[in-house]
């Protein structure tokens, strides 16, 4: 049950953080730094990507995936079209991952550790779930600061969660 939910929660998400990339009106705006602000919209795209393939493509999906976690952050200037690639990218390890999780799995620590600490895998993954919704957040502030334009993305939709049959 919770590799499903953490999988449709993450891919909402992810698709989000796709609606947000794609509203910049330029490609110089996802870089565009704030004072202040640490992190551009193009920065924390790229870290989304980078943290989901690593925690659940190759440490769990054991898919191969080798992190850059300082490329992550010392980018600039990506297009916007490689930003949506790696999200993407990072939908498809997510999916691939979680799409067929043997849940008995959750209660086993997580294989790597984390900061020097065991976690079990089941807060991990509704830890990676967290950060990414913190991020995604960062990523429509940045957006409407540097644009001016508080239009919504629906970025968290309730629209996109599955319905009782």
């Amino acid at each position: 049950m919770l590799p499903d939910v953490v999988k449709t929660l993450i891919t909402r998400e992810l698709n989000a953080v796709k609606r947000e990339i794609e509203a910049y009106p330029d490609e110089a705006s996802v870089w565009r730094p704030i004072p202040g602000i640490s992190n551009t919209g193009g920065t924390l795209a790229l870290h989304l990507a980078g943290n989901l393939q690593h925690f659940l493509g190759s440490i769990l999906g054991r898919s191969g995936y080798k992190r850059d976690r300082e490329a992550e952050f010392a980018r600039r200037d990506v297009p916007r079209r490689e930003l949506i690639a790696g999200i993407d990218a990072a939908i498809a390890s997510v999916e691939r991952t979680l799409g067929d999780f043997d849940a008995k799995k959750l209660s086993a620590p997580y294989p790597e550790q984390i900061a020097q600490r065991r976690f079990s895998t089941e807060i991990w993954l509704a830890h990676l779930a967290s950060h990414l919704a913190y991020h995604l957040g960062q990523i429509d502030y940045h957006r409407r600061a540097v644009t001016g334009d508080s239009r919504t993305v629906d970025a968290v939709s309730v629209r996109e969660l599955p319905e009782l049959s």
